[in-house]
């Protein structure tokens, strides 16, 4: 089996980011709001200030990159110590083999280091496969629920889960 590592990208990797976003959009287009055309005509600052905006993770076997997820806010009607996870993808030929998990308890782990003590994710209502996935980690739904917004289909349901990181841990 091969071993997984999960780094953080840094902001002069945006290429890096960029292109496994755009592979996730072109492999995946019902699993994110945005599409590929659109991301994949956005110059270089675009992705240089997206780099900025949240901590972006990558997952590499085998020397190639196999999947990415981001950390990033949960937004104003959340406390100051939650954030989020989104844009979690996994190469095809590499899931089911921890890729995701890893990538999930990296983030976890790097989220308790920046002092937040919630991790909030949206998973679509009837995908069991991730809602399972998530359980499994500890994500507990809230009552939050939205419509799925891909690709022009708002018919579909999201549900908010959230994870309540380690608490009385030395955050020092």
């Amino acid at each position: 089996m091969s071993e997984i590592t999960v780094r953080a990208l840094t902001e002069d990797e945006w290429e890096t980011y960029r292109t496994l976003r755009l592979e996730a959009l072109r492999e995946s287009p019902d699993a994110f709001v945005a599409d590929y055309d659109t991301e994949a005509a956005e110059p270089e600052d675009f992705w240089r200030a997206r780099m900025g905006r949240s901590d972006r993770l990558v997952a590499e076997a085998d020397g190639e990159q196999v999947g990415v997820v981001s950390i990033g806010s949960a937004g104003e009607t959340k406390s100051e110590t939650a954030g989020q996870l989104f844009g979690l993808w996994v190469r095809p030929d590499w899931r089911g083999r921890s890729v995701a998990a890893s990538l999930v308890r990296e983030s976890a782990r790097i989220a308790e280091g920046k002092g937040l003590d919630q991790l909030y994710y949206w998973v679509g209502a009837d995908n069991g496969r991730a809602v399972a996935f998530a359980s499994s980690f500890g994500f507990r739904p809230t009552d939050d629920r939205r419509p799925m917004r891909v690709a022009g289909d708002d018919s579909g349901q999201e549900e908010e889960v959230a994870l309540v990181l380690a608490l009385g841990e030395d955050r020092g």
